[in-house]
């Protein structure tokens, strides 16, 4: 199943794909969020859309968040080998874990904002993880059953507040709309293979980033059990598992960054695609 949350931003409904049509399930779902994945409401919506009577959505409405703000967004950082080698990183020997805040989160194709002061404003296609159960101690055994789905994410990046204004990369990372999540959530049944998806990102049409998650340095259960020996995954979490090589830090012979005006679309197979186009800062968003 797919699942997407569509309407004005604060007003979002639940809805799902079907046959590439949107529909809207407010009739038989809250909201996606931490109460509906924590049970077995997929299932239940999965068997109620069989008989319900949904209302078609119009497929220009302005698509939200994929997901209702969770209690948190953990990252991986420098989960492929590409990526770790252009930032002159070493290799991690455990995963790197910080954290964004849930405030950045906007839906799939809203308008990127340039932070005030910003001079290195950065992209990263990644994939995302759902949690769908409650996940404490989890073994990697049982990681995958602790999954809700997937999702796309851009996991925006301000390169000098992360790397050169001292502390935790969280300053860099949770500028007001650096957390584009969507277009839907897909079941883990929509996806044959987590380990084998292209991810890719266009600057203004330019292709810089083309990867596969066959890629990872640590793979989606690992990261799950591990992440999980630290705090407690809630239902409606995620984790977002980093990204490969081509981000503005990495660009050869020196590094660039977005502009106002500048488009970035993005995709992952499976998961769709998503397009902000950058606009600069000009008070309270």
């Amino acid at each position: 199943m797919k699942l997407i949350r569509f309407g004005e931003a604060g007003f979002e409904k639940p809805g799902v794909i079907i046959n590439d049509k949107y529909y809207d399930v407010s009739s038989l779902v809250t909201d996606y969020n931490e109460a509906f994945f924590a049970g077995d409401a997929i299932e239940k919506l999965a068997a109620d859309i069989k008989t319900a009577n949904l209302n078609e959505v119009d497929k220009n409405v302005r698509l939200g968040a994929a997901l209702a703000r969770p209690s948190k967004i953990i990252c991986v950082g420098l989960n492929y080998k590409d990526h770790a080698a252009e930032t002159n990183a070493q290799i991690p020997t455990e995963p790197i874990l910080f954290f964004k805040a849930t405030s950045a989160i906007v839906g799939p194709n809203d308008d990127l904002i340039i932070p005030k002061n910003s001079k290195k404003t950065d992209w990263e296609v990644e994939l995302a993880i759902v949690i769908g159960k409650k996940a404490s101690y989890v073994s990697e055994e049982n990681a995958l059953e602790h999954i809700a789905g997937y999702v796309l994410h851009n996991d925006y990046s301000e390169r000098e507040f992360q790397l050169e204004r001292n502390g935790q990369w969280v300053k860099g990372k949770s500028c007001d709309t650096f957390a584009p999540i969507g277009p839907f959530i897909a079941t883990p049944d929509e996806i044959s293979d987590v380990h084998n998806l292209r991810l890719w990102l266009t600057v203004n049409g330019k292709t810089l980033q083309d990867g596969n998650t066959s890629n990872l340095i640590f793979n989606v259960p690992f990261m799950v059990s591990y992440i999980s020996q630290f705090m407690t995954l809630l239902p409606g979490d995620v984790i977002t598992t980093g990204t490969p090589a081509g981000v503005g830090l990495g660009q050869k012979p020196e590094p660039w960054y977005l502009k106002p005006g500048d488009v970035v679309e993005l995709g992952i197979n499976g998961l769709g695609s998503s397009k902000q186009v950058v606009k600069a800062y000009k008070g309270n968003i």
